[in-house]
């Protein structure tokens, strides 16, 4: 057989591969996320954008490893990492405050005991803030103070700033393990 021809299918193998690789974790990732929302009573609707997170860094991961696959010689390789490491570092670097809000979106997602309906306290030392949980997105979270007035916080100084829930009916409370 022909040697360009058997370099030929050894790459679309690969690429099946990776194509069932990132099928297979994207359905895993789905109902690990969705499982985890049930369990905690979180909204599908913040279910489905920490999906939507997931399954678009599968999808990079998927595309450099085409790259890889079809079009760079084996002793460019480091070369070609190091070029796109540099591109996404300084993206990165750019849209800083935008990808920390989302990072921190998905983190409050998973570890922080608040939902919609909470009224929170955030400690912050220069402007403390109270009020009713209205909306968690992947930038922020939206209050209502008791005035009735409508206040965003981003989610990453959330991470930063102690919080304390506050329940005016805290002995109808249901505390599980």
């Amino acid at each position: 057989m022909n040697e360009a021809l058997k370099v030929f299918y050894t790459e679309l193998i690969e690429s099946i591969i990776v194509i069932a690789l990132a099928v297979v974790l994207r359905y895993i990732a789905r109902k690990v996320v969705m499982n985890f929302a049930k369990k905690n009573h979180n909204l599908e609707q913040r279910a489905n954008l920490v999906i939507k997170y997931i399954h678009i860094l599968i999808n990079s991961i998927s595309v450099v490893a085409f790259i890889v696959i079809w079009g760079v010689d084996q002793k460019d390789i480091l070369l070609t990492l190091s070029s796109i490491t540099t591109v996404i570092g300084v993206a990165m670097f750019a849209q800083w405050s935008i990808l920390s809000n989302i990072t921190s979106g998905v983190i409050l997602f998973f570890f922080f005991p608040f939902k919609i309906g909470n009224k929170i306290k955030i400690h912050d030392k220069d402007f403390p803030v109270t009020g009713e949980i209205t909306n968690i997105s992947a930038f922020h979270i939206t209050l209502k103070s008791d005035e009735y007035e409508e206040m965003t916080y981003p989610n990453n100084l959330l991470l930063q700033k102690g919080i304390s829930i506050i329940n005016d009916n805290f002995e109808d409370q249901e505390f599980t393990d």
